[in-house]
Parts: C-alpha cells; sequence; structure tokens
C-alpha cells in the first residue's frame, strides 16, 4: 500500500478542528507518539530516502519501513508498518537486535498526536495534528491506497488541504526538521515540475 500525503506547518488547531466538526468527522484517540529512527549498516537512509523507525504509541510497538518519495508535492510512498509485542521490555529487546544487526540510531522524535477520520471522494482520510517537541504545530493529511487509485486519492488529498485553508505546505519529515534544527541537515528532493 502507499501512504499518500501532505504535511502544513504553523497549523492553526481550532480552525481546522472547526472545519471537521462542521464536516462530522470522527475524533480518534489523542497520543503520543516516540519515533526511535535508525540508519541502515549497508545503505544511507537519508541518501536512499528511505525511513525505518520503532514507533512506540503507549505501550504499543511497531515497526515501519518507508520507501523513497515519489516526485510531486503530494508524498507518495510505500510504507509497511508491522506490529510487535507490547511494552517497554519488548521496544529495548528490538532497538538491541537493531543495534546487534548493524542498525544506528539516529534521532527521537516526540510528538503529541490528535487523529480525526473523515471520507471524502471515495476514500478514508486521516488528519493528524501534530504538536512536535522543539518543533512546533503541523497538520498532516493522509490516505493510505494501493498503486492504481493513487493519482484519484493525490486529488482528493489536495482539494481536502485547500478546504482545511492549510497553506504552508512542508515536504520535509519530522526527522529532516529535526536533523536540521539541531545542525545535521539531510538532502531533501524538492521538485521542480511538481504537479
Amino acid at each position: 500500500m502507499l501512504e499518500i500525503e501532505q504535511k502544513f506547518a504553523a497549523a492553526d488547531f481550532a480552525a481546522i478542528e472547526s472545519r471537521l466538526v462542521d464536516w462530522q468527522a470522527r475524533r480518534g484517540v489523542e497520543q503520543i507518539e516516540i519515533d526511535h529512527y535508525f540508519n541502515a549498516p549497508d545503505r544511507d537512509f537519508a541518501r536512499t530516502d528511505e525511513a525505518f523507525r520503532l514507533r512506540r504509541v503507549g505501550e504499543a510497538n511497531y515497526l515501519t519501513y518507508k520507501g523513497p518519495k515519489h516526485p510531486g508535492l503530494v508524498k507518495i510512498r510505500t510504507e509497511l508498518e508491522i506490529p510487535l509485542r507490547d511494552g517497554e521490555e519488548a521496544a529495548e529487546q528490538i532497538q538491541q537486535m537493531l543495534r546487534h544487526l548493524g542498525y544506528r540510531a539516529v534521532a527521537v522524535v516526540r510528538k503529541q498526536r490528535r487523529l480525526y477520520h473523515l471520507e471524502r471522494g471515495g476514500f478514508t482520510l486521516t488528519v493528524c495534528l501534530d504538536e512536535v517537541e522543539r518543533l512546533g504545530r503541523f497538520a498532516e493529511v493522509e490516505i493510505v491506497a494501493d498503486d492504481e487509485r493513487k493519482e484519484s486519492a493525490r486529488v482528493v488529498l489536495q482539494e481536502t488541504a485547500v478546504s482545511l485553508g492549510l497553506t504552508n505546505l512542508e515536504r520535509r519529515s519530522y526527522l529532516n526538521l529535526l536533523l536540521s534544527a539541531q545542525g545535521t541537515p539531510q538532502p531533501v528532493d524538492i521538485p521542480e515540475n511538481a504537479p
């Protein structure tokens, strides 16, 4: 499956939530997410435009791989997320295993996330309102779709973002933004002729 998303900086949560309530979006749980990012022993994910992380949401643990981004202003990429055993001990064991396999810890991104779910244009959308430690407030609009529907999903996603009043597009990942804030800039692809 493909993750199709756009992220917007300096988000006005009150205005976005007001519009989502008008649309009768379903509010999900508010959660703290802690993402431990790793780099591979055989290639540099910053150069290959991939990402690999251990995500902690409360007691839940997930391993996530994200493939290289397709060109364009809407971020489209393969995403594989695998649930793991819950708990702190399991998270520590996974990190130890990754280190033994040669993976290197890169950074930890912490955020408080409010989730909203809605249907538009034949797709289920998720709107995330994120307060990211050391980075500020962001809104993400996301659709998960198969390759055959990616263009339709891209159009619905962009129309939804415009209807929500989102304008301050941020193509970089939270990891990239955090590393840049720490003085460790990472390559980022800004397409010249993006749809």
